[in-house]
């Protein structure tokens, strides 16, 4: 994170999203057009990534959250699954130096138990070296599923109440929501999808609630910081009600 400070003077630096979200979407379309293996795409990928820490980290919003891979990704080849995982051990290993000497906090969501072990020893020096940090929190969502994680907030309930930790008809939608895996942020203001899909594919369904939702069509290997800043100027020309008129 040693190049020029991105500066976009569209940005309304007083009305910053705290929260965004992205569904990494087109890293295999990308190398179809460029003539190359899916691999090369999801190579070409980590560097998007890179550039949304960088952004955000640089405007001071607070939260990113990172959709990497889904509970349904398994259904993918054994190759490419593979290559993921060895993919992700790579890029922790070459930035999380970096990333930890710029104040940057690495959080996982998702059901880790599944992992290969390397996978879950990689990620565990993630979280232990990062714990502390504080100008930027990155969510990254691994074996991940929206309703994955509203069953296991469920069941964490569940055992409190048998337990007698809490009362169940005190329950409410802020209550709820401490059992969730990453509590601790606020929801999401902004979620993005490159690639210009319309779905939300099972992502962080309670916390986008009242997100407002952008699909540019850039896919992800080319979703540099320009397209980022580009979603939160029109982030912040939307009209946010929350149900009321305006």
């Amino acid at each position: 994170m040693t190049e020029k400070a991105f500066h976009d003077e569209r940005i309304d630096m007083a009305r910053l999203p705290r929260h965004i979200a992205i569904i990494m979407d087109g890293n295999g379309r990308w190398a179809e057009r460029h003539g190359k293996a899916r691999v090369a795409g999801h190579e070409a990928g980590a560097a998007g990534v890179r550039k949304a820490i960088e952004l955000c980290r640089e405007l001071g919003i607070p939260a990113l959250s990172l959709y990497a891979f889904s509970t349904e990704n398994w259904r993918r080849s054994e190759e490419e699954v593979n290559a993921l995982f060895t993919l992700m051990s790579k890029y922790i290993h070459l930035e999380i130096d970096e990333l930890h000497a710029n104040d940057v906090r690495i959080r996982f969501m998702g059901r880790m138990d599944r992992l290969p072990g390397e996978a879950r020893r990689d990620l565990q020096h993630c979280l232990d070296l990062t714990a502390n940090n504080r100008s930027l929190t990155v969510n990254v969502a691994i074996n991940y599923g929206g309703r994955a994680e509203l069953v296991d907030a469920a069941k964490a309930f569940a055992r409190d109440v048998v337990s007698g930790a809490v009362d169940l008809e005190r329950l409410d939608e802020d209550g709820f929501a401490r059992y969730l895996y990453v509590p601790e942020h606020p929801e999401v203001d902004l979620l993005i999808r490159t690639s210009g899909e319309m779905r939300v594919s099972n992502f962080m369904l309670w916390q986008i609630s009242y997100a407002e939702i952008l699909t540019p069509p850039v896919l992800w290997p080319d979703f540099g910081k320009r397209e980022l800043a580009d979603a939160i100027v029109q982030y912040q020309q939307r009209g946010r009600r929350f149900g009321a008129r305006p």
